[in-house]
């Protein structure tokens, strides 16, 4: 069985990808936790001064994953309220993560994928790449990821696109300021590797302190962030056991009409 995370360490540059591209990279309870591992060790490695987050395969990450959300639906508000916060502690460690983040985006993101190019420092995403805020279609809230995701695309944004769950693309996500740079697929590495050489020739500890900087003087600290993202897991929690939720999950699953949809 393949790890579900692969990470190479080269010429200062620790490459994190997401190696489940028959599920489309979806994020799962190991696929978390190997994540949370990876990270802590990059954070503590002086060999590592970069880190790239990556999906191999055609799609960047899915989100939750599919079984895994099956099984949520007959789980306890506390089962579900621990799995909320794996995914509250895996953004709040990249989010406050010492060194510079870059995430390239290869395919389409949806979900928690959105929450990490939200905590990542950079993206930079393929053309082609599409993403959505789907969770209201399933009777539930994009909570975990809403610290970080409105700290880069404002109050203004999510209300449209927390709400309308519309899909969007990698240009309408640059607009809104949660991806930096578009290119063609084809580009990305060179996009990237124009990125990693400019952070690389900056000093270690300098960029630390500007990341820490960045986020005392921007009004919200890392902290503070995680502290909101754990809080909101409790939201999802709730959500996830009442009779709505309940309703979307299963017409989800069983690829039928929500009963609140008109169309």
């Amino acid at each position: 069985m393949n790890a579900p995370v692969l990470t190479a360490v080269s010429a200062g540059v620790a490459r994190i990808t997401l190696n489940r591209p028959d599920k489309r990279n979806a994020l799962d309870r190991a696929t978390i936790a190997l994540l949370i591992s990876e990270l802590r060790q990059c954070a503590h490695d002086p060999q590592v001064r970069v880190v790239q987050i990556t999906g191999a395969g055609t799609a960047f990450c899915a989100g939750a994953d599919l079984a895994e959300m099956q099984a949520q639906v007959e789980a306890s508000e506390s089962a579900n309220l621990a799995d909320a916060v794996e995914l509250a502690t895996l953004l709040a460690l990249l989010d406050s993560m010492p060194k510079p983040t870059l995430v390239r985006v290869n395919g389409d993101g949806y979900g928690g994928a959105l929450g990490v190019l939200g905590a990542c420092d950079i993206a930079v995403a393929a053309d082609d790449a599409k993403f959505a805020f789907t969770e209201v279609r399933l009777g539930i809230i994009p909570a975990v990821i809403s610290p970080f995701v409105l700290g880069k695309i404002g109050e203004s944004a999510a209300r449209r696109y927390f709400l309308s769950a519309e899909t969007l693309n990698a240009t309408a996500l640059k607009e809104l300021g949660l991806i930096h740079e578009v290119v063609p697929r084809e580009m990305l590495d060179a996009c990237c590797s124009h990125i990693i050489a400019a952070l690389l020739k900056a000093a270690p500890r300098a960029l630390a302190e500007a990341k820490a900087l960045i986020s005392d003087v921007a009004g919200g600290s890392a902290a503070n962030r995680a502290a909101a993202s754990h809080a909101a897991a409790a939201r999802l929690a709730r959500l996830r056991i009442e009779a709505e939720a309940q309703e979307g999950f299963n017409a989800f699953f069983a690829k039928r009409k929500a009963s609140w949809r008109q169309d």
